[in-house]
């Protein structure tokens, strides 16, 4: 018994011990726990709402149950399936076809080796970032509008003018070239910051036996990087039913809504428009419930085949 309460005392003591050794550090993440809580943890309890028909004379906890009938009157939509294929090929662009240019605007970067021309890059690429997507949508107008530079430059070439913004042809190729030049230099940040810490003597060894620049990048570089890639490929997968409902409700309209209208615009126009909070909240649902589980699936895909570092859990 003595030994066994003993034991059981040496861990506490010892997380006790490494507490008051740094507690500044836990004092800093004090205010993102309390991020967490009130807006991502507290805001879980609103997920009754999609079992419930919200009254305003109830309130979200008092309001009648209603079971699954929302879910089954989302899958009986006419609509399910072309919002489901409209946002699997938005995402199949912002995921699948965006994720390695990041990665390679990374290691070109890391090759520049002028640290001024190399600062220049990196700042105009990351300014796009921080500018709102309204204000992207109105740069975009002012190129390819029906006034914009480009027609008034074709007309005066002779040519005729294109609807670039109503034309569904170019929805997808606007879409995407928008998406690159607002999100390629700052989402290669943190791959540049994962080469940061690779470890110099690597390529100094590699010189010596002669490697050039492609091949030490090739065989250091981006096998030092691949737990970063693996680990963001897989959490990038989970919002592949979130499309980015601010980018594309700015690009659609009536024109092109067979290919623009995706969840995440449909559970804004049911939820805030339409006051269906319920419904709404139900679609919402069910594309968490999709996002968790393909993570999930990944990420055992990721354990079997490659190292155990490259998972999550």
């Amino acid at each position: 018994m003595t030994m066994s309460s003993k034991s059981d005392k040496t861990p506490l003591r010892g997380k006790s011990r490494l507490f008051r050794k740094y507690y500044q550090l836990y004092l800093i993440l004090i205010p993102a726990v309390i991020f967490f809580i009130l807006f991502h943890y507290l805001p879980m309890f609103g997920l009754t709402l999609a079992f419930r028909e919200f009254r305003f004379d109830r309130g979200m906890f008092f309001s009648p149950w209603v079971g699954f009938r929302y879910f089954e009157r989302f899958f009986n939509h006419f609509n399910f399936w072309n919002l489901i294929r409209n946002t699997l090929v938005i995402s199949f662009y912002k995921i699948v076809l965006f994720f390695p240019l990041p990665i390679i605007f990374a290691l070109m970067l890391n090759e520049v080796r002028t640290k001024r021309v190399k600062s220049v890059i990196q700042t105009i690429s990351y300014f796009p970032h921080f500018i709102s997507w309204v204000i992207a949508f109105a740069i975009l107008n002012q190129f390819l509008g029906s006034e914009g530079f480009i027609n008034q430059l074709r007309i005066a070439m002779g040519m005729d003018r294109i609807r670039f913004m109503l034309d569904p042809n170019y929805f997808y190729p606007i879409m995407f070239l928008s998406f690159i030049w607002k999100n390629l230099g700052f989402s290669a940040l943190i791959y540049i910051s994962a080469i940061a810490g690779v470890d110099e003597s690597l390529y100094e060894a590699a010189i010596v036996d002669g490697a050039g620049r492609f091949k030490r990048m090739w065989h250091i570089t981006v096998p030092s990087i691949l737990p970063t890639i693996a680990m963001l490929f897989i959490l990038g997968l989970g919002s592949i039913l979130h499309a980015g409902w601010d980018q594309i409700f700015l690009l659609r309209n009536p024109t092109n809504l067979h290919v623009s209208d995706i969840l995440d615009t449909y559970i804004i126009q049911m939820g805030l428009r339409g006051g269906q909070f319920g419904y709404a909240m139900a679609v919402s649902l069910f594309q968490g419930v999709i996002g968790v589980v393909l993570i999930i699936i990944t990420n055992i895909v990721a354990k079997k085949l490659s190292a155990s570092e490259l998972s999550l859990f």
